[in-house]
């Protein structure tokens, strides 16, 4: 699919796991590391539930339920756009990305069925981990033990040392992006 091979060629990890695994909070501590350093990083948080962002009976929730494809809201600290979707298909993940600014990192949380390289953020809650069924998971931070029969070539890091985790998007933003 083009809009894979794209994402797997910018800066795009996605992070999955089960509800519950840490996801979040992870994501927390390592974009505000990585911002610390300077580094510009976008977040995709994808939800598979109605988001509403703004109070009912506020003048942009007004406008947005009067009909208004599109509202911006905008103030001297930050700015939001909502885009009513009216039936529509869900935009794909490239569209997704394709709207946000330039990143050094973009990290997508959801979005676990599309074909780019994900972190699989992994607790044994009595839920099956995602990474031997789903080969573009190419590390897992756990808070297990690295099994033995782990396959080839995916990192195993240690959820409790977000340091790890971090070290690891690291190495990846300085290896060069793969070609499109």
């Amino acid at each position: 699919m083009q809009e894979e091979s794209a994402a797997r060629a910018r800066h795009v990890v996605g992070v999955v796991g089960r509800s519950g695994s840490g996801k979040t909070t992870l994501l927390e501590i390592v974009v505000g590391r990585l911002a610390a350093r300077g580094l510009k990083v976008n977040v995709i948080k994808h939800s598979h539930h109605d988001v509403e962002l703004e109070p009912p009976q506020k003048d942009s929730a007004r406008l947005r339920l009067a009909g208004a494809a599109e509202v911006m809201i905008a103030s001297p600290f930050r700015f939001a756009v909502i885009h009513e979707l009216r039936g529509a298909e869900q935009p794909s993940l490239e569209q997704q990305l394709a709207r946000l600014a330039p990143a050094d990192l973009t990290l997508v949380e959801g979005f676990k069925s599309y074909a780019f390289d994900k972190l699989e953020v992994y607790r044994a809650l009595g839920q099956a981990p995602l990474y031997p069924d789903d080969p573009n998971i190419v590390a897992v931070a756990s808070n297990q033990p690295r099994p033995v029969d782990l396959r080839e070539g995916l990192a195993w890091l240690d959820l409790n040392a977000p340091q790890a985790v971090l070290d690891w998007l690291l190495a990846r933003l300085a290896a060069p992006a793969l070609p499109k």
